[in-house]
């Protein structure tokens, strides 16, 4: 099996990742009109997408920062949620068809999941990795 992923992958990925979702998460606050919604969803939803893209982005750094300190199960973790947390700009599919979303908005959520799936496909291969390390070196101490 390959190498888990170096820490700068990790980085590239995870600040690569924080950019994208602030384009879409910034077009979804400011043209919260422009995107299907839920029938619960408050009038003052943007502050609700501002936050929740603070909130996704400190999972992702948190996971970089565990990672380059070596906590890789803390680091996977948060990897892997801050992944599905991105990934779930698919949710406005819930809401409404793709159709009923401008070309902006479409792209931008396609890009999000995109960029989610590469998260958890990070995430899954450092997880891989370092068990294929393990395995050798726990059969030869039995």
């Amino acid at each position: 099996m390959r190498s888990p992923p170096a820490v700068s992958t990790v980085r590239w990925v995870v600040f690569g990742t924080i950019a994208l979702t602030l384009f879409h998460f910034t077009d979804n606050a400011v043209n919260v009109d422009t995107y299907p919604k839920g029938g619960w969803q408050p009038d003052w939803f943007e502050v609700v997408v501002a936050g929740a893209w603070f909130a996704y982005t400190a999972v992702g750094v948190a996971g970089y920062r565990l990672y380059s300190q070596g906590r890789f199960g803390a680091a996977h973790a948060c990897l892997l949620i801050y992944g599905y947390l991105v990934l779930s700009s698919l949710g406005h599919f819930l809401y409404g068809a793709p159709d009923e979303l401008t070309t902006r908005g479409l792209i931008s959520v396609f890009v999000d999941a995109a960029a989610g799936s590469l998260v958890i496909a990070l995430a899954a291969w450092s997880i891989l990795a370092r068990r294929a390390r393990a395995l050798p070196a726990e059969r030869a101490a039995d």
